[in-house]
């Protein structure tokens, strides 16, 4: 940026002289910063008019705008539909580095020095290729942790704690995916409902951590110890090689529908910010009032200045993005691939480097984009959550009711990198994979229920999806049956082997790796409780779960051949790029009909990797899926002599099994199940 530069330095810059908040507005006639009382929140001890400059940006300076300092703004302005000028409301300042809670619904903006020594920490840039992303809730993955102190549990600090750290390096993932953590606040219905927005997605400031996160003492102690806690948290992730992401929502804010609240943007110009027809009336493709209309220039530029903001002063490693379709609408509403502020994101020079996931979709019209974003962007694969929920359940599901599944070759697509989805030159780390997420059953629930049970959320079960492809092997919820629960458990194990034996980044939902429930809530965004924290009294089948879980993660570390970096190419040797053969159970190379037959349900996939950055490898996976044994020859292939066995989900343990096979050998695989061999 330049001196040149229209909208530089927006918000408060501190100087020897005091402060100077700059702020956007086109349409307002008047605006003054409001300085507030040290410790009276409802007095104003100063007010400064501020001018407005040839850009449209209003600035003032103030000696007492200092570190600690509360403040906010009035803006007037004329009266129109599209416009919600509220003088007589103090407004948040968009740039807010920190915010102060001065009522149930009220806040004020606060000036933050943000200094910190970060002593040489510095970001541990993971490879995508090895890169494996754990989603989980700062609250709910400590607030139940015996081994974090009590003060400590549920927070930033928290998740920072030594037993936690240790926890996800002891699992093996590489990036920690926080749940909103920017400043967020329920929303109206929820607060009428006496319920609480647990997941975050309802910001109302880009620049400010939710301080109902930090500690106590920090929280007493103010803004400027809450950021504090903050960085010390991304600090010591950083020191132990494990990566910050962060789950960020550019495309509305809290101010909810033109009826909802104005505390900050609405007021600031309605008109600009929020998309709207000409008669006022908003247009929202997010489902929760408004959207942010990226396609002008001063939204747009909030975000990259956010995101700036994050991935610099705040060391953050990457962001996904939720709805991401909203942030490629254009002045039409219609996406673009190519939108600017899409397209700045990815290109820059501030934020390379950084990782970028998008959530491929929106609710408005031509709002399912997977697969439709340019090269750079990682994208949550939908496809590939539901093709491998429907392999492994409800395929399952409609045999016992002799009815065919969905055969073996569109499972083997996403197993190898989806290239039916992600273009040839984007290749499969364009695909961010995942079975389970926030929103949705947890992995355990997906092999305990048939259907929702959201009655608690206060919507009479009609909130949430009705598409889960789940399966509860013939027992809806809790069971002592020993049957049911060695098949759901069985269950579990390929799924997660699915998910972190598949090409592309993998993501696990926190809790999954040891089978945690929600009793069947799909949609528990407003249960900041047990339900949604994790609970770590482990049963012993639970032990023995996560103990799976550690052993994948490993198998995925140490075999190239799971980890292409690109597609290949018929008849060309693709550095990275893994060659892969595919053979059915009588060890034949897979024809055309049995790729696509629905009645085909077993595959052989022997994988080598095409060498670098790290030494030859070569696996073959086994997928069986009929719940029926099944005779498997195991392929005779050039170059391979023997076969090793690294892991059988159809047990436990492998410690008594024969481990060493040769090429053209019968092996009976158990029913619904995968093995991975090592190939020498």
């Amino acid at each position: 940026m330049t001196s040149a530069d229209p909208l530089r330095n927006l918000g408060v810059r501190l100087g020897a002289n005091g402060g100077e908040l700059r702020v956007w507005s086109k349409n307002a006639d008047a605006m003054e910063l409001c300085i507030f009382d040290q410790t009276d929140p409802n007095w104003i001890i100063k007010t400064v008019p501020m001018v407005k400059d040839a850009n449209d940006v209003w600035f003032g300076r103030s000696r007492t705008l200092s570190p600690g300092r509360r403040y906010g703004i009035r803006v007037s302005g004329p009266a129109s539909a599209r416009n919600s000028f509220h003088p007589e409301k103090t407004l948040i300042e968009p740039y807010s580095r920190g915010l102060v809670r001065v009522g149930p619904d009220q806040w004020q903006s606060s000036v933050v020095d943000g200094g910190f020594d970060w002593a040489g920490s510095a970001k541990p840039k993971i490879a995508l290729d090895h890169t494996v992303v754990y989603e989980a809730h700062v609250r709910g993955l400590s607030k139940l942790n015996p081994a974090v102190p009590a003060e400590l549990r549920g927070t930033y600090a928290g998740l920072a704690h030594e037993s936690t750290i240790g926890y996800l390096k002891n699992l093996g993932v590489t990036a920690v995916e926080l749940l909103p953590v920017h400043a967020f606040v329920s929303e109206q219905r929820l607060i009428k409902q006496g319920l609480t927005n647990y997941w975050g997605y309802n910001t109302f400031n880009f620049f400010s951590p939710h301080a109902d996160y930090a500690t106590m003492a920090s929280q007493s102690a103010g803004p400027e110890a809450v950021l504090r806690e903050f960085k010390g948290m991304v600090k010591l992730l950083h020191e132990a090689g494990l990566e910050v992401i962060l789950d960020v929502v550019y495309n509305h804010t809290a101010e909810e529908g033109p009826n909802g609240p104005v505390s900050s943007l609405r007021g600031i110009d309605n008109a600009t910010y929020y998309r709207q027809n000409d008669n006022g009336a908003y247009i929202d493709v997010t489902g929760c009032g408004n959207t942010l209309n990226v396609s002008h220039e001063v939204p747009h530029r909030l975000v990259l200045d956010s995101l700036r903001y994050w991935a610099n002063d705040v060391q953050i490693d990457g962001f996904r993005f939720d709805l991401a379709a909203t942030l490629g609408r254009d002045g039409n509403v219609e996406y673009q691939r190519d939108h600017p502020l899409l397209t700045t994101i990815r290109t820059d020079p501030d934020l390379a480097g950084v990782k970028l996931i998008a959530e491929p979709w929106d609710i408005g019209q031509g709002g399912w984009q997977t697969g439709n974003f340019a090269d750079g962007w990682t994208e949550w694969n939908d496809r590939y959550r539901d093709r491998m929920r429907s392999f492994w359940l409800t395929d399952l599901a409609a045999a016992r009711d002799g009815h065919a599944g969905s055969g073996i070759g569109r499972f083997a697509t996403r197993l190898a990198g989806s290239s039916n989805t992600f273009s040839q030159e984007r290749g499969p780390l364009a695909s961010l994979n995942f079975i389970t997420a926030h929103d949705g059953f947890t992995m355990a629930d997906l092999t305990a229920y048939n259907v929702k049970h959201n009655v608690g959320n206060g919507e009479s079960n009609r909130d949430g999806t009705d598409s889960n492809n789940s399966f509860n092997h013939g027992i809806e919820g809790p069971t002592r049956n020993t049957t049911i629960l060695t098949t759901r458990r069985k269950a579990m194990r390929n799924l997660l082997a699915t998910l972190l034996l598949s090409a592309g980044v993998p993501m696990i939902t926190a809790g999954d790796e040891f089978g945690r429930s929600q009793r069947g809530n799909n949609n528990a965004y407003c249960h900041d409780s047990e339900l949604t924290w994790l609970n770590w009294d482990l049963d012993d089948w639970q032990v023995d779960l996560h103990r799976v879980s550690r052993r994948l993660l490993e198998l995925r570390r140490e075999n190239p051949a799971l980890r292409s970096v690109r597609f290949g190419r018929p008849g060309e040797t693709t550095l990275s790029a893994s060659e892969m053969n595919w053979y059915n159970a009588l060890g034949e190379s897979m024809s055309e009909e049995d790729w696509h037959s629905s009645n085909e349900r077993t595959l052989q996939y022997l994988a080598a990797s095409t060498p670098e950055h790290e030494e030859f490898n070569r696996i073959l996976l086994i997928v069986q899926g009929r719940e029926a044994d099944v005779t498997v020859t195991l392929p005779v292939h050039t170059g391979v002599v023997s076969y090793t066995l690294l892991w059988d989900s159809s047990h436990d343990d492998i410690s008594d099994a024969v481990i060493e096979h040769l090429p053209g050998a019968r092996l009976l695989v158990p029913g619904a199940s995968m093995q991975l061999f090592r190939a020498h």
